[in-house]
């Protein structure tokens, strides 16, 4: 009994440790993600400081437009 007890210990601790591998995998690709996300989120802010920043066109709108001679 006392082999069987210490091959289901050495079986436990190795699933433990596999589990520990893969949590620090897992946060390593949490943080990464929350850095990308954290990188795009700073870009689409300036991309629409930009766009408010954009001079309209210069050409006048539709309703601005005289109407042609022929009218």
């Amino acid at each position: 009994m006392t082999s069987y007890l210490e091959a289901r210990i050495e079986q436990l601790e190795n699933q433990l440790t596999f589990q520990d591998d893969s949590i620090a995998q897992l946060n390593d690709a949490v943080t990464n993600q929350q850095w990308q996300i954290e990188k795009l989120t700073q870009q689409i802010k300036l991309l629409g400081d930009k766009l408010q920043q954009v001079q309209p066109s210069q050409i006048a709108s539709q309703a601005e437009e005289t109407p042609p001679p022929h009218y």
